[in-house]
């Protein structure tokens, strides 16, 4: 009856430890800390995430500071700035990307506090654009005289862009380009991901 015991005590034991490695992101084979934490790095779609949100810092433990908020044109134009000064791929993530980080397991849903500490749970500028425009040709004689060109749905996606609640995951076509949002900019994992 021994060996039985030692089962049943290797059992519980086991299933004691289940809830700590759920709550511990990176026991994940997709998602790892950088070698200096700053970074989040998502083994399965090659990124590097900052753990912090542009506008605060990274201080070895947790992000400080106030969120940069920032409307789409100047959220495009940080991230290709940031690319030219430091050579490296910086870009607006798409908003299927952003969705990604957020942990629907937790209670209420959010972006995992261990992997990205006091990080905003708002909407966030994506780079996904508007792809559903139907494609007219504004020069077919009908087109002309009924004024159809598309351009509702044009117009729509120039004063519009995609947004990602970073507390739920729902994504949004309809934010305004000059709403004032947080802006989380991602990278490429450096080749051999050992982190950048």
């Amino acid at each position: 009856m021994k060996p039985l015991s030692h089962f049943s005590t290797l059992l519980a034991c086991t299933l004691a430890a289940l809830p700590v490695l759920a709550a511990d992101p990176t026991a994940s084979a997709d998602w790892a800390l950088s070698a200096d934490g700053a970074y989040v790095l998502d083994h399965r779609a090659g990124l590097a995430w900052p753990r912090c949100v542009e506008g605060m810092q990274w201080t070895g433990k947790t992000c400080t500071g106030k969120p940069l908020l920032l409307d789409r044109a100047e959220a495009t134009t940080l991230a290709a700035d940031r690319w030219k000064a430091e050579g490296v791929g910086w870009r607006l993530p798409r908003a299927a990307e952003l969705q990604r980080l957020v942990d629907k397991s937790l209670s209420p849903p959010g972006l995992h506090p261990i992997l990205f500490p006091a990080a905003p749970g708002e909407w966030h500028w994506s780079a996904t654009s508007n792809v559903s425009a139907p494609n007219v040709n504004p020069y077919t004689y009908g087109n002309i005289a009924q004024g159809r060109a598309g351009d509702g749905a044009r117009q729509a996606a120039m004063i519009n862009g995609w947004a990602v609640n970073l507390s739920t995951g729902e994504a949004r076509g309809d934010a305004a380009r000059a709403s004032k949002l947080p802006v989380r900019l991602v990278r490429p994992t450096p080749v051999g991901g050992a982190g950048p």
